[in-house]
């Protein structure tokens, strides 16, 4: 099934689609005390938790992509990103949805992000995570299989068959 997913004035199209369902909100109904990510996609052999920002937004003031991209570069958002995580991880697991690996994709819309900045954030999140859990691999499963973070270029490079686009 492909689903249109639209955040703000970014549309993703995804084709394969189980389920997909906006995350974050009050639909959850323990929004004043978990974050959460912006959308869950299920496929067939794993889910997608996908977040969504976007500074360079034409609503938003020119200062205010300059300031998320220094918020950005020195890992000051990491904290916000990792409980948005955890917490809708713990939400779905409770819910007994947390029955395939997933993949936390994090979609970052600011033109200006190069590879450099990308690359970071992706292993700092990885770490923050954490992606592989303790050394002593006391657990028996990971709670996520993969982390990325992309701008726009690079998730349409990455994911040609599900791209994203902004609206006018």
């Amino acid at each position: 099934m492909t689903i249109i997913l639209i955040e703000g004035k970014l549309q993703i199209t995804v084709h394969n689609a189980i389920h997909a369902y906006k995350f974050d909100g009050p639909a959850h109904g323990l929004s004043h005390c978990m974050k959460g990510i912006d959308y869950i996609v299920e496929l067939a052999d794993r889910y997608q938790y996908i977040e969504i920002k976007d500074p360079q937004d034409s609503q938003s003031p020119p200062s205010a992509a300059e300031r998320y991209l220094q918020r950005f570069a020195s890992a000051q958002i990491d904290n916000d990103f990792v409980y948005k995580y955890r917490d809708t991880f713990l939400y779905e697991w409770a819910s007994g949805r947390a029955n395939k690996p997933v993949d936390y994709l994090m979609l970052i819309a600011l033109d200006t992000l190069t590879a450099a900045h990308l690359r970071n954030r992706q292993r700092e999140m990885q770490r923050k995570l954490p992606l592989t859990g303790p050394a002593s691999h006391q657990w028996t499963r990971p709670i996520v299989r993969g982390c990325s973070v992309f701008n726009i270029a690079t998730w349409n490079r990455h994911f040609p068959n599900c791209p994203v686009q902004r609206l006018p």
